[in-house]
């Protein structure tokens, strides 16, 4: 038999509560338990005039923040309609049924004002960092570091040549802060190559293709993980070249030492963080194992013997070849005497023309030189470090546990 509809809406007065309706294992009230924001207000009061007509109340807005991070709302304009519709979100917001949800142009005025101004969600991330070093979720042992492309707000189609510079006209905040920030090694000083394309709306952004696709301007938005938990111990967002990740790797293993005290034992890569400099930074500067792929482009592909065939003698301080001769650094007396080591950083190291002339494997080592010749980073011995790491089982092991962080992290889905 067909039911009939048996709710009638011609009551006036209604008896409904938020907090019976929202049941007990929905997600939100799981985190609204380890959400505590009473020292927002402190933090903001020397941002806001005590004069004038009251604003919106900042906990609120935080608390909005982590609806649409939780739930994957990224458009702010989106997540105050789904704020005001969803009574769960409502409830978690301390809305209340009539509470009015703010505009969501009020976000990016926090963001560009008092909460960059007072670097609060600086503040507000190491305050929930803290609590999971309370916790015993972050032990410290081994971090793994890492970069994800976030697509940048600006056209394609209004993009200029590189060479060319920004127009004359170019105006607005963007391109002051781009400014500003000339001589930030995570942005204008990263690399002195003179980028392919501009965004005169948005500068600081780099055009890329690494996702082997159609290039785009986008940011690297940086992260270190503690890989026994996958729990993110810190951010740092930077242009998207490989430079300025590095750079941003070292501020925030430096934060994470000065801030919480977490030294940890290895750094996890991939090949970005192989550069000599980086490696001889963790080792010699940090004393941390780098489990991280050894950048290397001495790997010949014409058949010719490639570097891993000479052998280097720490003691004598040259290289043997597969015949046994000797290269040196110094081979030759120039009238006006060069440097050892080049504006790269990198020693040359070549075997005697008599030895090479008389070799039977000339053919396969240098067959259009007179003279085989060996690069050599300052910081080979770093290197060398991190190529044995890479032969152990504990090499395999951090590969596995930081492949599992960055599935399990929230930020491995923003590229």
């Amino acid at each position: 038999m067909m039911g009939e509809r048996r709710v009638q809406q011609e009551a006036l007065f209604y008896e409904f509560s938020l907090e019976r309706h929202v049941p007990e294992t929905h997600l939100l009230r799981h985190i609204d338990r380890f959400v505590e924001l009473d020292g927002l207000r402190r933090e903001l009061v020397p941002f806001y005039s005590e004069i004038g007509r009251p604003s919106i109340d900042p906990e609120l807005l935080i608390r909005m923040l982590i609806v649409g991070y939780c739930f994957g709302i990224r458009s702010e304009r989106r997540l105050c309609e789904e704020v005001h519709l969803n009574l769960a979100y409502r409830w978690f917001c301390r809305l209340g049924l009539n509470g009015e949800v703010p505009d969501h142009s009020t976000f990016s005025k926090n963001r560009h004002g008092r909460f960059r101004d007072s670097d609060l969600l600086r503040r507000l991330f190491e305050t929930v960092l803290q609590r999971c070093i309370a916790e015993g979720l972050v032990g410290g042992e081994g971090f793994a570091v890492d970069a994800s492309l976030i697509q940048a707000d600006a056209s394609d189609r209004a993009r200029v040549e590189g060479a060319a510079g920004l127009p004359r006209d170019a105006a607005g905040r963007a391109v002051e802060e781009y400014l500003a920030v000339l001589d930030d090694a995570a942005f204008g000083a990263a690399s002195e190559v003179i980028p392919k394309f501009i965004a005169p709306a948005d500068p600081a952004t780099r055009w890329t293709a690494a996702h082997r696709g159609p290039a785009f301007f986008a940011y690297s938005n940086n992260y270190l993980i503690d890989v026994e938990n996958a729990i993110i111990v810190d951010v740092e967002a930077t242009t998207a070249i490989r430079q300025a990740e590095m750079t941003a790797a070292k501020r925030m293993v430096e934060r994470s030492i000065t801030r919480f005290d977490l030294y940890p034992e290895r750094l996890i890569g991939d090949s970005a963080y192989g550069s000599a400099e980086m490696l001889n930074w963790l080792v010699h500067e940090q004393g941390i194992e780098p489990h991280i792929p050894v950048f290397d482009k001495s790997q010949r592909t014409d058949g010719t013997l490639s570097r891993d065939a000479f052998t280097y003698d720490y003691e004598r301080d040259c290289y043997i070849c597969p015949a046994g001769k000797e290269l040196r650094k110094r081979q030759k007396i120039y009238r006006v005497p060069r440097p050892l080591v080049d504006e790269d950083g990198m020693m040359r190291y070549r075997a005697s023309k008599l030895d090479c002339e008389a070799c039977s494997l000339k053919p396969q080592c240098c067959p259009k030189a007179p003279a085989r010749k060996i690069p050599r980073s300052i910081h080979e011995s770093a290197r060398d470090m991190a190529r044995d790491i890479a032969k152990t089982e504990a090499y395999r092991t951090s590969r596995v546990s930081a492949k599992r962080s960055r599935c399990c992290s929230p930020t491995s889905n923003a590229s």
